[in-house]
């Protein structure tokens, strides 16, 4: 029996602890061992909720846990993540893995030395729309990434790029089998002390190249990523909040379709396009719209980490993962604060 435990139970760490009771429900080797937050009503509220223990210590979490979900603010990761890889707990760890790179460094140290493991919670990775699409994505040669947000006060803590950014470098790094070869960047604090907004160009070793927007002062919600691609030529949007993806890809015969409607459909899809179809030199343009999965994005991280506990399967986003995003948006803040320093 796997017993895992909650720190942190603000907004997402409720959500956690919602479908981990859900989860409890629907298999017997995993139980909830117990929550703990430093806001001790806050703790008494959701034990009483929830119906579970509240820890009135980490010593007593450490104890009693054998893996434990840090979805506290990020400038306490390190510390709390620190506290129970020195007793071998794995760690479920909120994104990103911590505020800084040094730290990030240390926590996987402490991973290997105590044979613990870390998955850390970037959860686009499991967004339905990309789940559908991955498939059809050929090798990525441009990338176009746009995640707006209101203000929210609770990630005062750390800038746009460590709060929403660093899920589309994250998606856009496990995507482009490359390394980083230069980063450009700009951006400005407007609400808190922190950047706000942001924007970046990651041009890679082989040639492919990623623009970057994030912004926590916007009226409405966007997290879209087209992608322009090669093997085969096509083109991608993907609608991360709506979980919805379209596909746009050159090929010899397209695939059948049996039915007039969607044929029609497709047709008119395409004639958005202009005079394309008469550019392909014989070949056809197929339009592709895959079904999304049925799936809670927070809960397939739930699971994968508990399979990689209990069956030995891969993470999908590991410690090193993690640190390969925190390190490009580190590079990004730097080249920021560069350029604003210049201004000033």
């Amino acid at each position: 029996m796997l017993r895992i435990g909650i720190v942190g139970v603000g907004k997402l760490g409720e959500l956690h602890l919602k479908l981990l009771k859900e989860l409890t429900a629907e298999r017997s080797d995993i139980s909830i061992a117990g929550i703990y937050d430093q806001h001790a009503a806050r703790l008494r509220e959701i034990s009483a909720r929830y119906k579970v223990r509240a820890f009135e210590s980490l010593d007593s979490a450490k104890a009693a846990c054998d893996a434990v979900i840090i979805a506290a603010t990020t400038s306490a990761h390190y510390d709390l993540a620190k506290t129970f890889l020195e007793k071998g707990i794995h760690l479920f760890i909120e994104k990103p893995i911590t505020a800084t790179l040094a730290q990030a460094d240390a926590l996987i140290e402490l991973e290997q030395k105590h044979g613990a493991k870390i998955q850390v919670g970037h959860i686009e990775r499991f967004n339905p729309a990309l789940v559908a699409a991955e498939p059809y994505l050929g090798e990525p040669l441009f990338i176009a990434a746009e995640r707006l947000s209101g203000f929210s006060k609770r990630v005062t803590d750390v800038s746009v790029v460590l709060d929403l950014m660093i899920h589309d470098i994250d998606l856009i790094l496990s995507l482009v089998k490359s390394e980083v070869r230069s980063v450009a960047a700009s951006g400005a604090s407007v609400f808190s002390n922190e950047l706000d907004i942001a924007n970046a160009r990651l041009e890679f070793e082989n040639g492919a190249v990623a623009t970057v927007t994030a912004s926590r002062i916007s009226r409405s919600k966007v997290r879209k990523m087209r992608f322009f691609c090669k093997n085969p030529k096509s083109y991608a949007s993907l609608d991360l909040s709506a979980g919805k993806a379209e596909i746009f890809r050159i090929v010899d015969v397209p695939s059948e379709r049996k039915a007039s409607l969607k044929e029609f459909a497709m047709q008119k899809v395409m004639s958005l396009f202009g005079d394309i179809q008469d550019a392909l030199d014989g070949k056809t343009m197929e339009y592709l719209s895959p079904e999304p999965p049925k799936l809670n994005a927070l809960k397939e991280e739930q699971i994968c980490f508990i399979e990689s506990l209990l069956h030995n399967k891969p993470i999908r986003v590991d410690s090193l993962a993690a640190r390969r995003a925190l390190f490009v948006a580190e590079k990004i803040t730097a080249e920021i604060k560069a350029s604003l320093a210049k201004q000033a």
